[in-house]
């Protein structure tokens, strides 16, 4: 995939405990799932467990006049079937922050494959077929697509009644949240360009696709509660959406994360959880539902289509002058995520680049298009793809490199955003972007074997023989982007962690608890690392994740190495003072060191920082167990003025640079990406095999929405036209090319061990890298993404 190369950083973890901090570990589930025995969701087993299925709706916008469920009910090895009259309760919706999305379909469906029954079987065939017995009368309604539809002034409002905080900011009911970003005078500003370019980009819906379908097991409770085990990105929000609905206290709905097949945000709304519960309690029964993948593309939100109209002006030395900018995320039938999508796409449109004059304004849309919420870059990657695109078109224009453009206006620590806010660690971006230029071009016709002939799997089109370089042209493009880490705007972001050290088999060992989502990031694997370097033992145990213990937030965000690693390394902190307190009573007899030294956990003993041994843990230890469980907090955020969007809303920032290097059969629009490299500053490497994999990851998820990845819905009915993997694409090995990294460690001061959250960046920067290789290569504008064939080639 690539080489890597780290730069170290000031912040250095020594220490004699092995699979400590810094160190490339491997992930203890790992192995388990490359050869395919790790137990996912999906896996999930119960002895006289049922079977759940949902009915979903089959237009998108429609009034309900009727459903009869009677040939349902009566088919063979039918427990139940359930409908909005038969929730328990009168809490009937549920939703992140605005609780806008029904449990099942009240009188009207808002989108294509929004849930109106349940039924449980004895089978999953049989659940199936009884579904599809149901009969549900639609009367179809007008269908809002657009901000056209959407804001007109009849058009029909899909959320009357609104009183959403947000509500009394917008200037339609259509609009879930607004908002503006003012700061300087733009327009006056203007007047000092020597050179001003405008751009009109379209962003299509991306899907997370991630490959463990929504699944999860219900298990009903002797003492009137439920036991949930599904897979899912935030358990604790979960839980306060779940237990009003059914009508139960929380500690009465007890959850366990099970294996997590990838989410990068599709899971952090509910899908299948209630309606699992609801079966279970009605039935009496275990019941475990599983999407196929046609109902998953259903299931879970999606990216944020966008349509995005930027002006950019600048002198002719170079130096950017003003920005305006509009952004319209189109949010589908409800709200999810939008408000706080909306506020990273305006705080962060300007990118990584100091401006002083801007003037801008972002909205989401209700609309009868499917839901759209989180998905890995949350705002920022739409925005990055068009201020990317317009800072290649403004260099043009001024006759500059395209890479010296963007260094000459690149931020720097102790910039001020839009917002009004300092950036207040390392902003190394003009450094990012010289290494991804300085790295050696791959070899020109590198699809030219040694005896002259054309190996066609490093040509656009491959095996499929479509040309061996006829036609075939080079491209090379720039891009750098910048994400916020953690939540932001005031959200109170945090964490908790019960760590516990005790004697087991003569051997200190650590047991770390935490409601962490694992879906692949490979924080349980950093967390055995935090605690083996702050307690110095060899041998921890990552306790399942659940309710049991307080929330971790979500796994979204970048968030979790930095604030549930920061409230393991403060519990397991914690830890340490105590076990240093009982050695002082035990010990401190013995050797002035343990009232004098600072001492250290390492290697399984207490050492002084000159490294004396002091006495082992399992001696200071026997016959004792310290546990701490703590919240931990990141610095505050606050809220963006909603007139001027001004406030420190953000608590940090990741940056990462791409260079792509294309090649495209112009006569058939084909491209083939060769190489995609990234060079992006991490603060502090904690695993540095795990860094290079997510940075490579995020790479190849914008690549896939540079050329290939979108839902695609009908303008006119508001239907999903291509959900499966068939039709929608997602890269393969194939597609993916070498992405060699390049990590810088510049430590933030203000986060855990100097680190800086990762997981999104890459994203951001890889597709407008692309285009730009692509524009390079062609000569044509795109202003579109993903790029197809058609638009390369005008057919």
């Amino acid at each position: 995939m690539g080489g890597v190369t780290r730069t170290p950083t000031g912040i250095s973890q020594t220490s004699l405990t092995r699979g400590g901090v810094g160190e490339s570990t491997l992930r203890p589930d790992g192995t388990l799932k490359v050869t395919g025995e790790f137990a996912y969701s999906s896996d999930l087993w119960h002895e006289d467990m049922l079977w759940g299925q949902i009915l979903r709706s089959t237009v998108a916008h429609a009034a309900i006049e009727g459903i009869d469920i009677s040939e349902a009910v009566a088919t063979p090895g039918v427990y139940a079937v359930l409908t909005h009259d038969d929730l328990p309760t009168d809490v009937k919706n549920y939703g992140l922050e605005i609780k806008d999305t029904p449990v099942l379909a009240d009188g009207v469906v808002r989108h294509h494959g929004e849930p109106v029954a349940l039924v449980a079987a004895d089978h999953p065939e049989t659940a199936r077929r009884a579904a599809a017995k149901i009969r549900v009368d639609y009367r179809e309604l007008p269908v809002v697509t657009d901000e056209a539809s959407a804001t007109a002034a009849d058009a029909p409002v899909l959320h009357p009644g609104r009183d959403d905080h947000h509500a009394g900011h917008v200037p339609h009911p259509n609009i879930v949240h607004r908002q503006p970003i003012v700061r300087g005078d733009a327009a006056e500003a203007a007047k000092r360009a020597d050179a001003i370019v405008t751009g009109e980009y379209t962003f299509g819906m991306q899907d997370q696709a991630f490959l463990g379908p929504e699944s999860g097991l219900a298990v009903p409770a002797e003492d009137g509660g439920v036991d949930l085990y599904v897979a899912t990105q935030w358990l604790h929000s979960d839980l306060r959406q779940i237990a009003p609905v059914l009508g139960l206290p929380e500690e009465k709905v007890r959850m366990t994360l099970s294996g997590v097949g990838g989410a990068f945000g599709g899971r952090e709304d509910l899908s299948m959880q209630i309606h699992a519960c609801l079966l279970a309690l009605r039935t009496g029964k275990p019941v475990k539902i599983v999407y196929n993948r046609f109902e998953s593309f259903f299931g879970h939100v999606h990216r944020h289509p966008a349509r995005l109209h930027y002006e950019h002006g600048a002198t002719r030395d170079g130096k950017l002058t003003h920005l305006k900018c509009r952004i319209v995320l189109d949010g589908g039938a409800y709200a999810s995520a939008s408000p706080a999508v909306v506020g990273n796409a305006s705080s962060l449109s300007v990118g990584p680049y100091a401006v002083d004059d801007v003037d801008i304004e972002a909205i989401a849309l209700y609309t009868n298009n499917p839901p759209c919420g989180a998905m890995r870059g949350f705002g920022a990657v739409q925005a990055c793809f068009a201020y990317e695109a317009q800072m290649d078109k403004l260099a043009a224009k001024l006759g500059l490199d395209p890479v010296e453009f963007r260094r000459i206006n690149a931020m720097e620590q102790g910039t001020i955003m839009p917002t009004g806010q300092p950036v207040d660690s390392p902003a190394p971006v003009a450094e990012l972007l010289r290494r991804v230029k300085a790295r050696p071009m791959p070899p020109e016709r590198q699809w030219e074997t040694a005896d002259g002939a054309a190996d066609l799997r490093e040509l656009p089109g491959g095996l499929s023989n479509t040309t061996h370089g006829e036609g075939v042209v080079r491209g090379v493009g720039y891009a750098v982007g910048i994400k916020n880490v953690g939540f932001s705007e005031g959200f109170d972001d945090y964490s908790t962690a019960k760590v516990r050290m005790e004697v087991v088999g003569g051997e200190a060992v650590a047991t770390v608890h935490t409601a962490m989502a694992e879906v692949g990031q490979g924080g349980i694997t950093v967390h055995a690392q935090i605690a083996r370097t702050e307690l110095g033992v060899n041998q921890v145990t990552i306790h399942p994740a659940d309710t049991r213990v307080g929330s971790a937030g979500s796994t979204s965000a970048s968030r979790q190495t930095y604030v549930t690693g920061g409230a393991v390394k403060n519990s397991c902190e914690l830890v340490r003072e105590r076990v240093l307190e009982i050695g002082r009573r035990r010990f401190g007899s013995y050797h002035p060191a343990w009232a004098t030294a600072e001492l250290l956990l390492e290697g399984g003993r207490v050492v002084t920082d000159g490294g004396e041994v002091l006495a082992d843990l399992a001696e200071v230890l026997e016959g004792e167990t310290v546990e701490v469980e703590a919240e931990w907090r990141h610095r505050p955020t606050e809220a963006f003025d909603p007139r001027t969007g001004q406030g420190d809303g953000h608590v940090q920032y990741s940056f990462a640079a791409h260079r792509a290097v294309v090649e495209v059969d112009t006569e058939l629009g084909l491209v083939k990406v060769v190489e995609l490299a990234c060079a992006q500053d991490v603060g502090k490497a904690l695993n540095p095999l795990s860094v290079v994999g997510q940075i490579q990851g995020g790479t190849a998820q914008g690549l896939g929405m540079a050329v290939m990845e979108e839902i695609i819905v009908d303008p006119e009915t508001a239907k999903v036209r291509n959900p499966s993997f068939t039709d929608y694409l997602i890269p393969t090995i194939l597609d993916t090319p070498s992405i060699p990294v390049d990590v810088l460690e510049l430590a933030d001061e203000h986060a855990p061990y100097g680190l800086r959250g990762i997981g999104e960046a890459p994203t951001l920067s890889s597709t407008p890298a692309v285009l730009a290789a692509i524009r390079d290569a062609t000569g044509l504008e795109l202003n579109r993404t993903p790029v197809r064939p058609e638009h390369l080639t005008g057919t």
